[in-house]
């Protein structure tokens, strides 16, 4: 029977893979990688040769139906992000619901995600959390940035360091400016920082400080 297995990569430290994630790698028949150069430096690092094939937000759609065919046609097959967990705020999702809706069995490894532990990290209650990933570019983004500050869980974003002062700018629309916000950059990797503050403190901060790397933006909910 044909399978499709999920297998996070590391987001920063090539330490964080895991030794059955390296196991799976290499007794894959195939791998669909977001990027397949990103995912060839991965491979040759462990020494790993595969064949791999591109599965990412351009080609999706069109090459659905080719990827369910060649899953079928193998015992197993393997998906891979550029980075961490496949399927989180990626197009990773839609091979999953294909493979299920054809019939193919579909696990995911446990290892590497963003938002965990920035979300621990940050000091905001974690009990209880909503997960937006990224914020809508255009349409729909004033109305989500309206709902989600009411929202009195804990508000975890991704961000690109070049919206990331814009949307805290947005912010101010409908956050107290007191909001606590943190902002959590480059996870796992040699710079990995914490920036903690309020929404007005975070502005001054970037307006001064260009960010930079991958971003994990959290917001505390709000209080009664």
């Amino acid at each position: 029977m044909s399978k499709l297995i999920l297998v996070p990569t590391p987001i920063g430290n090539l330490e964080d893979i895991t030794l059955r994630a390296l196991r799976i790698l290499k007794e894959a028949d195939i791998i669909f990688s977001e990027d397949t150069r990103v995912t060839k430096k991965l491979l040759d690092h462990f020494e790993i040769s595969k064949k791999c094939l591109p599965f990412h937000a351009h080609n999706e759609h069109r090459f659905l139906e080719k990827s369910i065919e060649i899953i079928n046609n193998l015992s197993t097959a393997v998906l891979v992000s550029d980075a961490g967990t496949p399927g989180i705020s990626d197009p990773g999702f839609l091979l999953v619901r294909a493979c299920i809706q054809n019939n193919i069995e579909v696990e995911c490894l446990t290892g590497p995600t963003a938002f965990v532990p920035a979300l621990v990290g940050s000091g905001f209650p974690c009990d209880k959390f909503v997960f937006e990933g990224f914020l809508p570019h255009k349409k729909g983004r004033q109305t989500r940035l309206k709902l989600l500050s009411q929202e009195d869980r804990t508000i975890v974003l991704y961000e690109s360091p070049h919206r990331l002062l814009k949307t805290l700018e947005q912010m101010v629309d409908f956050f107290e400016l007191e909001r606590e916000v943190c902002v959590v950059r480059e996870i796992s990797k040699m710079f990995e920082t914490f920036h903690r503050g309020t929404l007005v403190q975070q502005i001054e901060h970037f307006k001064m400080n260009q960010p930079k790397g991958e971003i994990v933006l959290l917001i505390k909910g709000k209080e009664d």
